[in-house]
Formats: C-alpha cells, structure tokens, sequence
C-alpha cells in the first residue's frame, strides 16, 4: 500500500450546549478515522471540539476526552461567537491538509465520510458538500425555509446548491490560503460556498441519509437567525458577486 493521498484530516464540532452529544460525536469521529487510517485514506487526524462559551457541561466534558485522547483538541471561546464564529475559529485552528466541518448532533451516518474522501479524490474536488435526500423529518417548516433559502442564494449569488447550509463540508485547507470568511451566523456556509466557486474551486455534492437532532433544540430556523442570515446575505452581497476566478497557478488547477 502506497502513501496516503492526505497526511491529516481535521474534524470540528461547533458546540453549544451539547453535553448530550460531545461524547457521542467524538467516539463516531474517532472511529470513523481509525477506519480511514486502517484503509490508507489518511496518515493521522485530530478531532477539534469548538466550544462556543457553553453554559452547561460541555466545557468539562471536552477538557476531559482531550486529556485522554491525544487526537482531541479544544478550543474554548470566552464569549459566545454563533455559528459563524465558531466555523471561522475551526478552520483556524484545523491543522490538517483536509477539513471537515459538521455538527454535534451526527446529522449523517459518519460511514458517509469514506465515500466523500473517495468522490474528492475521484472527481479532484476542493470541497465536497452533501445533501439531505429526505427532508420530511425536519419538519414542513424547515424545508420550506432550506427550499427558499437555496433558491434566494441562487437568484442573488448565482450560484446552485441542493442544501448549502447542511453541515457537511469537506476541504482542503489549502483553498483558505486564498478564502477568508466574514460570516458571524448562520450565512457562514453559503459564504464558503459562494467564494469558493467564484473563485473557481470545485465543489461537488453528493447525498446522504439524514437524521434528526433527537435531543436539544435546533435554532437554525428561529426568527432571530433568519433575520441575521438575510442581514449578512445583504451586507456581504457586493463583495461577494464581484470575486474573480484565480488563475490556474493561484487555485492549483
């Protein structure tokens, strides 16, 4: 078996509030890069758990598995930065030549990761983003809202995605070298996306099974969200639809 194509995957979890999920997440990630490992995909990984100034016991939880798991690392925030924030700190402190990004509550069967790595590696994608193929259990709410969300995104920015605020996200680091997200909410993901193809990255989507959040309560469709999302949409939107393509020597093409 030769070298494997990527010497170091980072995984981060934005955390809130989750001592429900963090030890649940960590193991799902731990042995789903153990399997990487095993099959050659990658040399060595780290998983990263952002905590976003929790006020319950995620903090404790998450200092307890990186004090007897050399692959966790922590990152604690002093005052609650929101979803973009905590995207934005992930990425910073990734130390891997591929990142992925998604949430605490395993939104996705980890086994889905094997296949993005491969579909990465086949179609030489620099961000592989995955969709939701069943959508009825999140509610009529919130596929009404990710359906018209996806289509705004395509009217302002141009740009088509099936669910690109799913967080799901796998990249290669080295598109940071030229992408720097602005994003404070939840606008963060169609950010990424949205400068990474103007820019003339490759980002290709494949589906996933998709399970429900179980405990705790999902926030992403509140009011004060959607308002933060358009404000944002709104603010960056001059900047965003004037990026030039790099040439191919800046993009690694």
């Amino acid at each position: 078996m030769g070298q494997p194509e990527f010497a170091k995957l980072s995984i981060f979890f934005p955390m809130w509030n989750e001592e429900e999920y963090i030890e649940r997440a960590i193991n799902a990630g731990r042995s789903a890069c153990e399997e990487l490992m095993t099959a050659g995909e990658i040399a060595d990984y780290e998983l990263i758990i952002v905590d976003d100034a929790s006020t319950d016991r995620t903090p404790e939880i998450a200092d307890g598995l990186a004090a007897t798991d050399a692959h966790v690392r922590v990152v604690h925030h002093p005052v609650n930065r929101k979803l973009g924030g905590s995207i934005k700190t992930g990425f910073a402190a990734a130390t891997g030549d591929l990142v992925l990004y998604t949430d605490a509550d395993l939104p996705f069967d980890f086994v889905e990761l094997n296949k993005a790595i491969r579909i990465m590696r086949l179609y030489e994608s620099d961000i592989v983003s995955a969709y939701r193929h069943d959508r009825t259990e999140e509610g009529s709410s919130r596929a009404i809202y990710t359906f018209f969300y996806n289509l705004l995104i395509r009217i302002m920015f141009g740009v088509k995605m099936r669910d690109i605020n799913f967080a799901f996200k796998l990249c290669k680091r080295q598109i940071f070298d030229h992408i720097q997200l602005h994003s404070e909410g939840s606008f963060i993901d169609a950010e990424l996306v949205i400068r990474a193809k103007k820019l003339g990255y490759t980002v290709t989507q494949f589906g996933v099974d998709y399970f429900p959040r179980t405990r705790g309560v999902s926030t992403l469709s509140s009011p004060a969200i959607i308002v933060k999302i358009l404000r944002e949409m709104r603010e960056l939107r001059g900047e965003l639809v004037q990026i030039a393509p790099l040439d191919d020597a800046a993009s690694g093409a």
